[in-house]
């Protein structure tokens, strides 16, 4: 088997790629993996977003977990940060989240929190994949009243929700928000939460049937809440992705403001607060020439990770910073979460907003964005490798760099997270980065995904 674990966990599309089967065993090892750290019972947290496949995965879960002696609480629909502040109120030893993100709803996966709330360490993943390439031989296999037991909760929103409003300590008096949930794990939470904190809430995105998260809605669709924005005169709008870890927005205009606008803005805030500890703030290799030039003359210092707010969690964790993220809207803001939370980020926005007096739009236009064109290639899981071992497409992609020379970069990857080869072209010139990025893609087709 190749490596289970990507960037966030394992994904694929539910009943092929993640089956019962596998989660049986992810289940299996992950019980058998935390028992064998200190030999006593372990209690895990289960939360999922609202795609239809959540339920069967989460049977299956739940039952690996139990036949190798771990209880196991079930938390129902909750966004995956609230699973990981949970894991650590509750003392679990683990949490699990059932969720594929903003990913379609055919697709589903599933992402494990240590007790402290942060994603497993490698070397953990690395165990439990062995066990699992093992086919879970020499795992123990409980009975009796060594048997796991389940428990449904029913206080994990509320505990969260409270933790949200603890945490953004702000009033929203005065502001009127449309509020895209994407039909996913989001509304619940927010319908108590942003309300509380004071604003008038009209909410979009929140009639889940098990098909429609992420489709035509959140963070991924923002062209929906910006027509809502404008149509209702709104002060701004704030889209979420299906397990509520990232979060987007628009002015009262529906001009995007994407994570790299939200982390500027959040750590001037800081900065005058005293609160952004290292003067610096963590995005990924993706964030905008713009946000890093901007940075610059605000005087704060930007680290630049690999794409994926892991990357850029660890990057945190070892130099002491307090805020990060990824221009897709993962925001991770440490002195209050353990992972991206796009409810707090949010909170944390609208609190800016309410505070600052202006409108949004004034915010929007700390810094003009350099143009980007984003391709992304569907490529399996061969092709992926085949790209990465392809030194004449490397070559070619090395030459597009060099005529654009210092007026732009370019940036190909492949996606962690989801079955494509992204190719990412910056620069002043859109027409030039335009065709640039065109030639990759046919580059790409022709020696990749036609050959």
């Amino acid at each position: 088997m190749g490596k289970l674990f990507g960037t966030d966990g394992v994904r694929g599309v539910a009943g092929k790629d993640l089956t019962c089967e596998l989660a049986l065993q992810i289940g299996r090892a992950t019980a058998a993996e935390l028992t064998s750290l200190d030999g006593h019972r372990p209690r895990i947290l289960i939360g999922k977003d609202t795609r239809v496949s959540g339920d069967m995965l989460e049977c299956t879960l739940a039952a690996g977990l139990c036949s190798v002696g771990a209880d196991v609480d079930l938390l129902g629909v909750i966004p995956t940060p609230g699973v990981a502040y949970l894991v650590r109120k509750y003392g679990a030893d683990a949490g699990i989240v059932i969720s594929a993100s903003h990913n379609p709803m055919e697709f589903n996966g599933i992402k494990i929190f240590a007790g402290s709330g942060y994603k497993l360490p490698d070397e953990v993943e690395n165990q439990i994949e062995a066990y699992i390439d093992n086919d879970c031989a020499g795992i123990q296999l409980m009975t009796g009243d060594d048997v796991g037991r389940v428990t449904y909760r029913t206080d994990g929103i509320k505990d969260y929700a409270d933790h949200l409003y603890e945490s953004i300590n702000g009033d929203l008096s005065g502001l009127n928000v449309c509020i895209d949930c994407a039909n996913g794990a989001s509304a619940a939470v927010a319908r108590q939460l942003f309300p509380r904190l004071g604003a008038k809430c009209t909410f979009i995105g929140v009639e889940p049937d098990g098909k429609n998260i992420n489709a035509g809605v959140g963070s991924t669709h923002l062209d929906n809440l910006e027509k809502a924005v404008i149509e209702g005169g709104f002060d701004c709008g704030i889209a979420f992705d299906g397990d509520a870890d990232r979060c987007l927005a628009c002015d009262e205009k529906g001009q995007e403001i994407d994570g790299d606008k939200v982390i500027a803005l959040l750590a001037m805030n800081m900065k005058e607060k005293g609160r952004l500890d290292g003067n610096t703030a963590v995005v990924t290799v993706m964030s905008n020439l713009g946000f890093i030039k901007f940075m610059e003359c605000q005087g704060i210092h930007t680290e630049k990770t690999a794409v994926g707010d892991r990357y850029v969690l660890e990057n945190m964790r070892e130099n002491g910073y307090a805020i990060g993220g990824e221009q897709s809207g993962h925001v991770i803001l440490l002195h209050h979460a353990t992972t991206g939370d796009g409810e707090l980020t949010a909170g944390k926005l609208l609190k800016l907003l309410a505070e600052s007096g202006k409108k949004m739009s004034e915010l929007n236009g700390i810094y003009a964005q350099y143009p980007q064109v984003l391709v992304n290639v569907v490529a399996n899981a061969a092709q992926k490798a085949a790209y990465k071992g392809d030194k004449v497409l490397a070559d070619f992609i090395e030459n597009e760099q060099q005529k654009l020379m210092d007026m732009g970069r370019v940036l190909v990857r492949v996606s962690g997270t989801e079955p494509k080869i992204r190719v990412m072209v910056e620069g002043q010139d859109l027409e030039a980065i335009d065709l640039c990025a065109k030639r990759i893609v046919d580059k790409i087709n022709e020696r990749i995904i036609e050959g």
